[in-house]
């Protein structure tokens, strides 16, 4: 049970050293992908509850 926490608080605090070293275009493009995929997955929902998909 400790392993699993000391496991998980270092793989939380290594992502976020990874993000402070990334620069603000890259962060931009990562958002733009993200943003993509939700309109993405939105209009799939959509076309699930019409019954068209």
């Amino acid at each position: 049970m400790a392993l699993r926490l000391v496991y998980l608080i270092f793989v939380r605090l290594s992502g976020w050293l990874v993000l402070l070293g990334r620069s603000a275009p890259s962060k931009d493009m990562e958002l733009l992908v993200l943003r993509h995929e939700v309109a993405v997955l939105r209009r799939e929902e959509s076309l699930s509850t019409a019954g068209l998909g």
